[in-house]
């Protein structure tokens, strides 16, 4: 009732406001194949740069899904998962995820204590525009990208009139997901309100390979052994995200935006494949309440135009581990809490000088003030005392960027960078870009970049009790790629693209936790790595007919990522061996069929084998096997006068498949889950 409620509140002041909605036909809306780029007039933004560009229907395919799931099957980095509804990490080239810098609507959103995004607490419905930059390109938007950036954001609707969008997803492991977006627009405003809420015990089955029952005959002689099916125990989830927009042109080159995001998410965390006893006899549980905000301003003339943003990011996470000590009360063990406070700011601005030069620059300030603390630790006299770390740190970036097009086929781009973390000032961050247009006859494109770059370390890794290491250097590296891309087609008959990418970063200094003699984690600079590599890509988008359409898209990536740096120790094993959690290859492919308003579609992924230890020692659990993952959806749009029903179905792990992305850590076999959506069309208002 509390549910129907808040959903009518949301509807009642957008009622309101109704208009008549543009009428959509889509029985006449006929095939539409992708527009093939034409690179001689290709953006001068995007000289020499090595960007991997969402398309909508990839980000929207399947409503229920984080853009953890959207980046696993449409890109070559590694989605470092710990199983369904828990953490899930990127990390590009054979670099940490803390190496991937992430921002939605221009702020960065990397935990400034852990410099890492939890993808799995994004759902795609909230993301409308998504994009990868990798290696050097990252230099462009932000630095500390050692391995690459991602960019999320939204955008208005463009819509006239009032609009309401409602699915209900039902799934396997009594999973249910809700959807709800309304929207108004005119010729200067565009509201924009989206919710989604998501539950389930998450108590999947899977076949437990950490352990082994016995059979016994009737002497009790053991006579064989299998690996047990277990369920997944304590993983029970409850997200609910709330994203109101609100963006105002005024018809004159002014446009100005809003857009608030809260998160409220209360989730266990799932016993490991390797415990035993009972669920019951603990409580393990993560909770999280966040608010991110940001309004903006764009001001648009005809060869320039400026920008300001500002923000503000308040989360609060919760971490409370109970266990039964013996007398059938629940006792804390950990009693975790953390507030951070992020006040955001920027100005950008861009000035074309003729068709052949861009001038930009950018100044963006992020002020943290964190509190993290651990109220559980119960001192000699019986006494709790607080243990943990309030520190605020400022981070500044500046860059400013020329970009020359001399002639229609070459192109140069030219970044120059620098950050202030604390008190610390980077040295110059330097960036070079350059592409050319090497034949019409394909559009084929040559590529190249070399860029610096820094890193400082995460406030857990400089103040963590117990364990910060406070004498901590910055990471810093070099990084290079270049690479050849095509595109050719037929309009309304085929379009084909596609890319080849060589890379290779050297990155000092490299910040790793290591246990110590004390019996507790800290952090050091140990390691230099040496990652290199290839990244291939294509697509294609074919008119069978008037009727039927087929795409097809594919990633292939190559990263050995090798640790060069010297032996702390002369039992030291880890020099010269690939670096733990790091894939040598994965791919993935995406293929899709309409026919009408029929849908089919099948994604495969592949990671190759990921090592768990720096020895690359694979004795015990030192190594998890390589494993593919297929997923299909089928889906069916109804038409109606009235409103428009979509009907989808989804099967995932199609061939239950048994695999651990993270070791110990279950994932699900194969499940299934159906979406009923409904789309009114509203009628003239009188």
């Amino acid at each position: 009732m509390k549910k129907l409620l808040f959903i009518i509140c949301l509807i009642v002041p957008y009622i309101a406001l109704a208009q008549e909605e543009e009428t959509r036909d889509w029985a006449t809306k006929g095939i539409n194949i992708n527009e093939v780029p034409i690179y001689g007039n290709r953006p001068m933004k995007e000289i020499g740069t090595q960007e991997t560009k969402f398309d909508t229907i990839a980000i929207k395919e399947n409503i229920a899904l984080s853009m953890a799931d959207v980046l696993t099957f449409n890109s070559a980095i590694f989605v470092k998962n710990y199983g369904r509804a828990t953490l899930s990490t990127v990390a590009f080239r054979g670099t940490s995820p803390s190496h991937t810098q992430v921002s939605w609507n221009g702020m960065k959103i990397n935990n400034p204590m852990l410099g890492m995004t939890d993808f799995s607490m994004i759902p795609s419905y909230f993301i409308d525009d998504a994009s990868l930059l990798h290696g050097t390109s990252s230099v462009n938007e932000t630095g500390g990208g050692l391995g690459g950036a991602v960019k999320l954001s939204t955008k208005p609707t463009n819509n006239k009139g009032f609009g309401l969008q409602y699915i209900q997803g039902i799934g396997s492991f009594k999973t249910f997901d809700e959807f709800l977006r309304l929207t108004y627009g005119d010729n200067h405003w565009q509201i924009s309100t989206r919710a989604v809420y998501s539950s389930s015990p998450n108590d999947y089955k899977y076949r437990n390979h950490d352990k082994k029952e016995n059979i016994y005959d009737e002497n009790m002689n053991i006579v064989d052994q299998y690996y047990p099916v277990e369920r997944n125990r304590s993983g029970a989830y409850k997200d609910f995200h709330l994203l109101q927009e609100v963006y105002y042109n005024t018809g004159k080159g002014d446009r100005f935006g809003l857009n608030a995001w809260y998160i409220n998410s209360n989730r266990e965390l799932p016993m490991l494949t390797v415990d035993h006893g009972s669920d019951t006899d603990f409580d393990n549980r993560q909770r999280e309440q966040t608010f991110r905000g940001v309004v903006s301003w764009d001001h648009l003339r005809e060869n320039w135009k400026m920008g300001a943003k500002a923000g503000y990011i308040y989360s609060w996470m919760a971490y409370d581990y109970k266990r039964d000590v013996g007398n059938g009360i629940m006792t804390h063990m950990t009693r975790s809490r953390s507030r951070i406070n992020t006040l955001y700011a920027q100005v950008d601005g861009e000035y074309y000088l003729g068709k052949r030069w861009l001038f930009t620059a950018n100044v963006s300030l992020h002020q943290h003030i964190v509190e993290s603390e651990d109220k559980n630790i119960v001192q000699q006299d019986g006494n709790r005392a607080i243990v943990g770390y309030r520190k605020g740190r400022p981070e500044l970036s500046g860059s400013i960027s020329a970009k020359w097009r001399p002639t229609e086929r070459l192109g140069v781009s030219v970044v120059i960078r620098e950050e202030m973390f604390g008190k610390e000032w980077t040295p110059i961050i330097p960036a070079l870009f350059i592409d050319a247009l090497i034949s019409k006859t394909g559009n084929i494109v040559a590529k190249a970049s070399i860029s610096r770059n820094y890193r400082f370390p995460t406030l857990n890794d400089l103040y963590f009790l117990p364990g910060g290491n406070p004498d901590l250097k910055r990471e810093s590296g070099w990084s290079y790629d270049a690479g050849l891309s095509f595109s050719v087609g037929r309009s309304g008959i085929y379009s084909l693209s596609g890319s080849a990418t060589w890379f290779e970063s050297y990155i000092k200094d490299w910040i790793i936790w290591l246990p110590t003699t004390k019996g507790f984690f800290s952090p050091e600079n140990i390691k230099d790595v040496h990652a290199f590599g290839v990244e291939l890509k294509a697509d294609l988008d074919v008119a069978l007919s008037k009727q039927w359409q087929l795409g097809v898209n594919g990633t292939l990536s190559w990263t050995p990522s090798i640790n060069n740096g010297e032996p702390r120790t002369p039992a030291d094993r880890s020099v010269g061996k690939q670096l733990p959690y790091v894939p040598i290859l994965s791919s993935t492919v995406t293929g899709s069929l309409s026919w009408r308003k029929w849908t089919f579609l099948y994604k495969w992924c592949y990671y190759s084998e990921r090592y768990t230890m720096s020895s690359n020692d694979i004795s015990l659990t030192g190594k998890l096997p390589p494993y593919f993952m297929s997923n299909i959806s089928l889906e069916k749009i109804l038409t109606f006068k009235w409103a428009e029903l979509s009907l989808k179905g989804t099967i995932n792990n199609l061939f239950n498949e048994e695999y651990l992305s993270v070791l110990s850590r279950p994932m699900p076999g194969i499940n299934f889950e159906i979406f009923i959506g409904i789309t009114p069309k509203w009628k003239s208002a009188r």
